[in-house]
């Protein structure tokens, strides 16, 4: 049996800040011990507030962080004893804001092609070959290479991080929010081009983003987060249909509808966000949950599996 594309094991990362001038430094937990493993092939998706751990959790999994402890493996290795230029042949990002993620002053072109000149090997001819060949596949003409990013559109920019990121034909891809700085129709056109990409190219998707109806399109497994802990991971329909979290519940329940007269939906989470520098004893959502017991305020919950996935919580089961 193969090994997983991407493994996650006790994964924590903490930084210190400090408060103010001659305030003494404060630990943030941002990532705390999280587990989990993506198929070759798969599509994970990682939802939450903000704040909860996303995006470090990304930038750790990419070897753009170190982690505090735990282990981030790539294809059965070790992302921290890689070299740069081996990591980035296995794994690329890509980013929120096309409109920053791009250098200005530089050629669509020349975007495009810096991960094959930091490699150092490979030949000018073949440079614009690949370049050319994934703008294409990108759905972009290969002459717009000449063009800068301020004469492209917002949906265009993206296709060129996404051809960036895939010039060096790597088989994992972190996605940071792709699409939430773009318009709803371009959003659709670019999570239809990640589908396709994933099954023509047998990429591994991690999926990170706030907009549930954009996981629920294109991911095959769901890990919620909750200050730095992945509280239920389970099946995307398994999830949608039946969640046990209360987290995961009331996150469903807060998606806006179309329907007229219905308003704003109601979380019943209150104003107050979770601090990552003060994580409570116990369940650490026992404070905002509504479904909160006594036990919740003393015990972490056990990890309880099931044929869909698994979830920390003592109602499920």
């Amino acid at each position: 049996m193969s090994a997983p594309a991407i493994a996650v094991r006790d994964l924590h990362r903490t930084f210190r800040v400090k408060q103010g001038l001659f305030g003494a430094p404060r630990e943030v937990v941002a990532v705390d011990g999280v587990d989990f493993s993506v198929p070759v092939g798969g599509t994970l998706g990682v939802v939450g507030e903000s704040g909860c751990g996303k995006s470090t959790l990304a930038r750790v999994i990419l070897g753009i962080l170190p982690p505090t402890s735990g282990q981030v493996l790539i294809d059965g290795e070790a992302i921290h004893d890689l070299d740069r230029r081996a990591r980035a042949r296995k794994i690329q990002p890509v980013f929120q804001d096309p409109y920053s993620s791009l250098n200005p002053r530089r050629r669509v072109r020349d975007i495009v092609a810096v991960p094959l000149l930091a490699q150092g090997d490979v030949a000018e001819r073949e440079i614009r070959t690949r370049v050319d060949e994934m703008l294409a596949r990108v759905g972009l003409d290969p002459a717009m290479g000449e063009r800068l990013p301020a004469q492209l559109s917002g949906g265009q920019r993206q296709r060129v991080a996404i051809a960036r990121a895939l010039v060096l034909r790597p088989r994992i891809v972190i996605c940071d929010e792709p699409t939430s700085a773009l318009d709803v129709s371009v959003q659709a056109q670019i999570l239809n081009l990640l589908a396709e990409l994933r099954r023509d190219l047998g990429l591994t998707y991690l999926f990170i983003s706030h907009n549930l109806a954009v996981v629920e399109h294109i991911a095959s497994e769901v890990a919620v987060m909750y200050l730095g802990r992945i509280v239920e991971q389970r099946e995307t329909e398994a999830l949608f249909a039946r969640p046990v979290h209360p987290y995961t519940q009331v996150l469903l329940a807060s998606v806006l509808t179309p329907e007229p007269g219905l308003g704003i939906p109601e979380t019943g989470l209150g104003d107050a966000m979770p601090d990552p520098s003060n994580i409570p004893a116990g369940c650490r959502f026992h404070p905002r949950c509504p479904k909160v017991m006594e036990r919740c305020r003393i015990e972490a919950p056990p990890l309880t599996r099931d044929a869909t996935g698994q979830v920390e919580c003592f109602l499920a089961g």
